[in-house]
């Protein structure tokens, strides 16, 4: 027997410890953004072992160095616990992950970003030479 599907209120509390994720439609999603194509796979690897683990597989789609995961239980018409576990364990292994960053537009604030050093002021003559000079 499939797993009951959640209820309104059940899936509004189970996003609540899930910030990042958004409810799309008859599903839980999230866009994870990394440094690089290398990063997003090795993301991915892990949870793609993960849904094997567990037997539930998450839509996957990658971008590059952005990675969006969708997840539903078709069987029970719409998102059950089986997609709140999934979606913990994703945040967990982007966790693990070097720069993991929430997309723009995925409903998460982005991460303050390290400060550059300043530069130091130019010095007065050291622009553009003059015509003629």
């Amino acid at each position: 027997m499939p797993p009951e599907k959640l209820t309104s209120t059940q899936l509004q509390d189970a996003l609540k410890t899930l910030p990042e994720w958004v409810e799309a439609g008859e599903a839980v999603q999230r866009t994870f953004q990394f440094k690089d194509f290398a990063a997003s796979m090795m993301f991915v690897d892990q949870v793609a072992k993960y849904a094997e683990e567990v037997q539930h597989h998450p839509d996957i789609m990658i971008r590059y160095s952005r990675v969006t995961l969708t997840s539903s239980t078709h069987d029970s018409g719409g998102i059950t616990q089986n997609d709140v576990a999934l979606a913990k364990r994703a945040d967990e292994i982007a966790a693990s992950i070097p720069w993991p960053q929430p997309a723009p537009g995925s409903g998460a604030p982005p991460q303050p970003a390290a400060e550059a050093e300043p530069k130091p002021p130019e010095k007065a003559g050291s622009g553009k030479k003059k015509k003629g000079g």
